[in-house]
């Protein structure tokens, strides 16, 4: 079983006719309170050791995390790794990719130096390897270790590490999408705001020529760094705008509690602190 999806053609599409199938096409079409409904039955429904059952709570974990609570998916993917582990084994590239995942949603959660270690580690881990299932795993921790990077304020690190990241993973897929998102958070963090737009502006590229289900997951990211660039570069209204458009997306998609929402609305209130 592969979760990485071939290009072209979306997970659900694959696991068409699978206890996981329905699942998975509702999280691709952001419907993600319904995914998790649905994840969580299967995943109740199958035997402990049946790698469907693994892929549902894997499905549960995120549509968790993207209705913004993320506690809950925290201790889902603390479930899934679990059986990851039991039907994977602990090296496979499926239990390492659950891992960076599981990782990722640290940061929601204010854990950024347990993020950065287990990121590492899994990057690590994916560069003993070889293969393109090894070098998006690789791509994805990297993306991992660049937020948690950046959340900790170590911005040049971040960038450093987002070029190299980038250098590597050439596809203008989601991978290189949130790695550039990675690389203008570092730039803005720096006070380099006419680079973080720069940046910005390439993301805004790679997010339009993805296919709709990947680009759910990113809902909001785009707008909020130009958001971002645009008010350190003192551009107040074209910020206010961006920001708005980026909480309102986010609100829509995720809800009041995840993070991004949570972001956004923390630099509008910002942006409107510093007007007359």
């Amino acid at each position: 079983m592969r979760l990485f999806r071939p290009r072209g053609r979306s997970d659900a599409e694959r696991m068409t006719g699978t206890p996981v199938g329905e699942a998975k096409a509702l999280y691709e079409a952001g419907r993600y309170a319904e995914a998790e409904t649905e994840a969580r039955a299967v995943a109740r429904s199958r035997p402990r050791d049946d790698e469907y059952a693994a892929v549902a709570l894997n499905i549960a974990a995120l549509a968790t995390g993207a209705q913004g609570r993320h506690a809950e998916a925290l201790a889902t993917y603390d479930e899934a790794l679990s059986a990851f582990s039991r039907v994977f084994g602990a090296d496979h590239w499926l239990t390492l990719k659950l891992r960076s995942d599981r990782a990722q949603q640290m940061i929601s959660l204010g854990q950024h130096a347990e993020c950065e270690a287990e990121c590492a580690a899994v990057a690590e881990a994916a560069g003993r390897g070889t293969g393109p299932q090894m070098s998006l795993l690789a791509a994805a921790a990297r993306n991992g270790l660049v937020f948690a990077l950046n959340a900790q304020g170590r911005h040049q690190e971040a960038e450093a590490l987002a070029h190299e990241a980038l250098a590597a993973h050439r596809a203008r897929d989601r991978a290189s999408l949130v790695l550039r998102l990675g690389l203008t958070r570092s730039l803005s963090g720096q006070s380099r705001h006419e680079d973080a737009l720069t940046e910005a502006q390439r993301a805004k590229k790679l997010y339009r020529a993805l296919p709709d289900y990947q680009r759910h997951p990113d809902t909001g990211a785009v707008e909020l760094a130009f958001a971002t660039a645009l008010f350190g570069l003192g551009r107040v209204p074209e910020a206010r705008r961006r920001a708005a458009a980026a909480h309102d997306a986010c609100l829509a998609s995720f809800g009041p509690d995840h993070r991004r929402t949570a972001e956004a609305r923390t630099l509008l209130e910002q942006i409107d602190g510093t007007r007359p």
